[in-house]
């Protein structure tokens, strides 16, 4: 009979210690968590699609306000609503790059907020941009035919 109630005993212990563990972590106050803390692009084309979003989750027990969405350059563009995010519920923070910059890039976007766990976050987006189709491989404009003839 000893030997029944021991597994019984013991997952009871596990189940009740697990219950208090996510107690403790519920955060008073509004609370910021991300979905990713990087978006990367991989290889895109010049002037291909450099959108993407960055998931906000309020994850306490009042509501979170983003105040301020900042890029790290004029070329990073966030777009954040200030409509306030009720626990439980999310946001989109949608990031545009100017993709008719060549070559590799790493930027950040600065979100501020009234959170308790972190007020100031900084998310990263990063890739590379392909060559311009209107440049020869050695960067100079590529120079269009005329289709006049040519005098030797």
């Amino acid at each position: 009979m000893k030997k029944m109630f021991a597994p019984l005993f013991i997952g009871a212990a596990l189940l009740t210690s697990t219950i208090a563990m996510a107690q403790s972590e519920l955060v008073t106050g509004p609370a910021l968590t991300l979905d990713k803390e990087t978006h990367d692009y991989g290889n895109v084309e010049f002037g291909g699609n450099g959108e993407c979003d960055f998931k906000v989750t309020n994850t306490g027990t009042e509501p979170l306000i983003i105040s301020n969405c900042q890029g790290s350059c004029g070329c990073t563009v966030p777009k954040c609503d200030p409509t306030p995010i009720l626990p439980g519920e999310f946001q989109l923070i949608h990031v545009k790059y100017d993709t008719k910059r060549t070559g590799p890039f790493t930027k950040s976007v600065t979100i501020n907020s009234n959170a308790v766990n972190t007020p100031v976050k900084v998310v990263t987006i990063k890739g590379t941009v392909g060559p311009d189709p209107s440049t020869s491989p050695n960067g100079a404009p590529v120079k269009e035919q005329s289709g006049a003839p040519v005098k030797n």
